[in-house]
Order: structure tokens, then sequence, then C-alpha cells
């Protein structure tokens, strides 16, 4: 489910109250443990988390650099952590950690599904959002496209 919001505020509005709570909710998290130079945006039709092409413009698709996007989806909403799927070690540390949450995963190569914010540990998704600084994330993605 693509938004056409132009703004976060505008995608926030237009959500079903306990989604816009929820993704508000996570949101949050990530704003507050986002490393120095990845700057909130609305990108692909959700809320992104990306380097601007004015840091890093060398991209496969002439875009900035997606670090990490929160979305609601029809079925669903995602977080989607591309900063810990970029390397094996951090994405085994995240499933780890989920898991000793007591809840369970639901996850894809980098979006993490919940229906519930209940469902979704948001402190380890804060966590995750600042364990990769944003030279190892270009390091990561430097090594990845060769």
């Amino acid at each position: 489910m693509a938004s056409k919001a132009e703004t976060v505020e505008e995608y926030l509005a237009e959500l079903p109250e306990d989604r816009r709570e929820a993704i508000a909710e996570v949101r949050d998290a990530i704003l507050e443990n986002l490393p120095h130079g990845v700057v909130e945006s609305m990108n692909w039709g959700m809320i992104v988390y990306e380097i601007p092409l004015e840091t890093f413009p060398d991209t496969y698709n002439k875009k900035p650099l997606q670090y990490a996007a929160l979305a609601s989806q029809k079925n669903h909403m995602a977080v989607y952590l591309n900063s810990i799927y970029m390397n094996e070690d951090d994405a085994a540390w995240f499933a780890n950690a989920y898991k000793e949450t007591g809840k369970k995963l639901d996850m894809g190569k980098s979006c993490v599904r919940f229906k519930k914010i209940d469902q979704l540990p948001v402190e380890l998704v804060g966590e995750a959002i600042g364990k990769i600084s944003l030279d190892e994330f270009l390091d990561y993605y430097r090594a990845v496209k060769g």
C-alpha cells in the first residue's frame, strides 16, 4: 500500500488510529537512535530513513540510499532494517535478540512484519537502528556493490 503522502505528517494522518499510534511509536524509537547523517523523509510511498545524495551520490539507482523504512501495508505494518540486513553478523544478532524477547519474529530479507505494536520489541528496533553507524553502513554497501 504505497502512500502518495508528501510528508511524514500527511502519511501518519491518513492511517487508522491504531496503526497511526503503532507507526508513531516505532518512528519515535527510530528517530531517537538514528545515526548522524541519516535523514527522515517520504520516498517509495513510505517513511524512509536515507542518506542524502549530497552525502553519498554513488547509488545504484541515483536515489538516496535507504538505511531503514517504516510502512503500513495492506495486511501488516513493517519496519525495514536495511542497516542490519547487509551484514550477516548483525542480522544474526537481531534475530537472536528478537527471539530472546519471547515475541515471534516475522521477517523477510530486511522487513520485520507486525500487526499490532505489542508483537514488536520496539526498544530492540531502536537498538538495531543505532547499532550501525553511517560510515559502517556505507562500508557494507560498498563491499556488497563491489
